[in-house]
């Protein structure tokens, strides 16, 4: 079963104009399933995860490239990053032929590592197009046709909301496709996300030579995981992990390039740089990874356990993510926290032509005006602030004061 992403529009968009497009993500997010259901007939695939193919491309890489003629599709190309400077190379020659016919010619996957990245940026400059997948959103498989870039004041709320207890269901049986299209996802859960995270650690983590001890990396995954949702201490990870302050500082870099978190970063000016926070909040991009590597074996348990706030701000901070990843755009994302004795914070900020867009997490069903105070601190920016709203499970789309609107995250 094929499930329309909602990518596709500006990823064919971009094919239009780009010799190559480089699709990046975590493992099992249907990087390889998407561009087969919009490749072209004609356009051939390879995977370098085959270990002759592999071999072949890194031994006579012009002549894995002749064997392979565009327009071809490359799978995980992080395993052959030295195939790009060839591939830029096939790209000129076929502009300096007809420019016209250049676009489209190579496509990529690959996991978003180091060494891929570097490469990607330093050979396919201009070139190239770069594109996040991540795991299916809500709206993807309900069949919405395009992604719709979330703003407060554009929140369509949909006919056919979940209860909060589907709400939760779906928060820990997570987004990766292969699971959500299997015919019993609670039954095969555990399953999935043990091999996934054993799968990631042996073939992800282990090619990365700055993790010497896969055991040290699971503990600090996990302790992460325990964190999703809160600002980031550097110290107290480190000291609960057992590794130094610069380790947890790597191996947080690895999670992220490898599309396993999101680092959120405080909102400041110069002229504010002062008077708000400079630690980074952290966030997982999948809650039912999230609820695995924290031990919670059922959505019930999950629901009525202490984290359930975390994960509830977790998972709609992802889906938020993804309707604009699914647009091919940048997350203008960041949040807000002064420096004061009894510190306020916004849970997010979207940051759009020079105008700020507040939106605070709330796992309550009760409105409540005051969860909207803190968003009056944004005046000292000096920017203009635009309808904000509060994300709870009142299952309604209303006004909680002039500017700033209940949104139901069962809608999300």
């Amino acid at each position: 079963m094929i499930i329309r992403r909602h990518l596709e529009t500006s990823f064919l968009r971009s094919n239009r104009f780009f010799p190559a497009l480089l699709v990046t993500g975590a493992r099992q997010v249907g990087k390889t399933t998407f561009l087969h259901s919009v490749a072209e007939p004609e356009r051939r695939f390879v995977s370098l995860d085959v270990p002759d193919v592999q071999e072949m491309a890194k031994s006579d890489p012009r002549l894995f490239l002749a064997d392979n003629p565009p327009p071809v599709a490359i799978d995980e190309i992080q395993y052959v990053p030295e195939l790009l400077p060839y591939i830029k190379e096939r790209i000129d020659e076929a502009r300096l032929e007809n420019p016209d016919k250049a676009a489209g010619m190579y496509w990529l996957t690959g996991s978003q590592q180091f060494k891929m990245m570097k490469k990607v940026t330093e050979s396919l400059a201009g070139r190239i197009g770069i594109f996040n997948l991540h795991g299916m959103s809500v709206r993807e498989l309900a069949g919405d046709a395009e992604a719709v870039p979330y703003l407060p004041e554009n929140f369509i709320v949909r006919e056919d909301a979940c209860t909060p207890a589907e709400f939760f269901t779906r928060l820990w049986t997570g987004s990766y496709p292969c699971l959500l299209l299997s015919s019993d996802p609670r039954g095969n859960w555990l399953d999935f996300y043990r091999s996934y995270v054993q799968t990631y650690l042996e073939r992800d983590v282990r090619s990365l030579s700055q993790v010497a001890d896969l055991n040290v990396f699971y503990a600090f995954l996990k302790a992460v995981a325990a964190r999703s949702a809160q600002m980031l201490n550097y110290s107290d990870i480190a000291r609960d992990t057992g590794v130094s302050q610069p380790t947890a500082k790597s191996y947080l870099s690895i999670l992220e390039a490898s599309g396993i978190v999101k680092i959120l970063y405080p909102y400041k000016t110069g002229e504010t740089a002062s008077l708000v926070v400079t630690t980074p909040k952290v966030y997982m991009l999948d809650t039912g990874l999230m609820a695995y590597l924290t031990s919670w074996t059922s959505p019930e348990t999950l629901a009525d356990g202490a984290m359930a706030g975390h994960f509830f701000e977790t998972w709609c901070f992802s889906e938020i993510l993804k309707s604009y990843a699914g647009a091919g755009l940048d997350a203008p994302f960041f949040y807000f926290r002064d420096k004061k004795r009894r510190p306020k914070e916004i849970d997010l900020i979207i940051s759009n032509d020079e105008t700020l867009y507040p939106t605070g997490f709330k796992k309550s069903a009760t409105l409540d005006r005051n969860d909207a105070r803190h968003f009056d601190e944004l005046a000292m920016f000096k920017q203009r602030v635009a309808t904000g709203a509060v994300m709870s499970f009142y299952p309604q789309k209303v006004h909680l004061r002039e500017d700033v609107l209940n949104l139901p995250a069962t809608s999300l």
